[in-house]
């Protein structure tokens, strides 16, 4: 399917007419490459501690659309496998996504979801939906399902901003589980082994007129509260310089914040943390 295969011509399945989806054409042409038809021999299931996992990743809508945030530390059974892994990755110019899971299944996963994207857009010259954009991850994650049952899951979770939806609702939150079953989330949503205690944070700190500034603080303080319970979940190092990736989508796009900014936020987190080690109070 290069270049080089066909002395610098396209191959003929390049002008074979087919759906618009990238996925779809890799399946019938050259389905070696996608890394979720891949199982592990019968009977064979994947030790816990064999891969890298990553966890926790969390989303909250407020003012202006909606933010998705995660930890940075992927763990190897009760080893800490990277510090500084990036969970959080734009899927286009209005959709993040952000994975707890297996970590090489999950990039794999991520850069196809991107490509399948872009690859609809250019064939159809029209972007997908939000809705069509969170089935068709739904999609991709069912045809991981051999895998998932053999220990070796990924759970996304999508974030994106819906122009066509009513004011104040238009950031939108959908996760999904290891079966590919779709649920479209209200106002905050976490994955991962530390979701329990960021949801539990999240619940007492959201309200639905959060600032950028409110928001990223919330999630920061779940993130730390996550990591304060589970282990798998790595909070702020202040000595390397290592903070959670917080990204925001608005009517403007696709935004991570700067990394100054989540150091600023991060820091003034853990300075009220000296003085209230269980975190802020409810919001009245």
């Amino acid at each position: 399917m290069t270049h080089g295969e066909y002395g610098g011509a396209l191959g003929e399945e390049f002008f074979t007419p087919g759906s618009s989806s990238f996925t779809e054409f890799l399946a019938v042409h050259r389905p070696e490459l996608l890394s979720t038809r891949r199982v592990l021999p019968d009977g064979v299931r994947a030790a816990p501690d064999s891969f890298p996992h990553g966890t926790t990743v969390l989303a909250l809508s407020y003012r202006d659309g909606v933010l998705i945030a995660g930890d940075r530390r992927a763990t190897m059974g009760n080893l800490i496998a990277q510090r500084d892994l990036e969970k959080v990755h734009p899927a286009d110019d209005h959709t993040a996504v952000a994975f707890a899971g297996t970590v090489g299944l999950a990039l794999d996963m991520v850069k196809l979801y991107q490509v399948e994207l872009t690859h609809f857009e250019k064939i159809e010259g029209t972007p997908m939906t939000l809705n069509a954009k969170a089935r068709r991850l739904a999609g991709m994650i069912r045809e991981n399902l051999g895998q998932a049952m053999q220990g070796l899951a990924v759970v996304p979770l999508l974030t994106g901003y819906d122009p066509t939806a009513r004011a104040g609702a238009r950031g939108r939150i959908f996760s999904f589980d290891i079966a590919g079953g779709l649920y479209e989330k209200q106002h905050f949503h976490a994955e991962g082994s530390g979701s329990p205690y960021a949801r539990g944070a999240l619940k007492k700190l959201f309200h639905p007129d959060m600032s950028r500034r409110e928001a990223a603080l919330a999630a920061l303080h779940a993130l730390y509260d996550a990591a304060d319970d589970d282990s798998a979940t790595g909070g702020p190092d202040i000595n390397r310089r290592i903070f959670p990736i917080v990204s925001v989508i608005t009517e403007e796009g696709f935004e991570r914040l700067p990394e100054t900014e989540t150091e600023g936020l991060a820091r003034e987190m853990v300075e009220q943390r000296s003085t209230r080690p269980d975190g802020p109070t409810a919001t009245p």
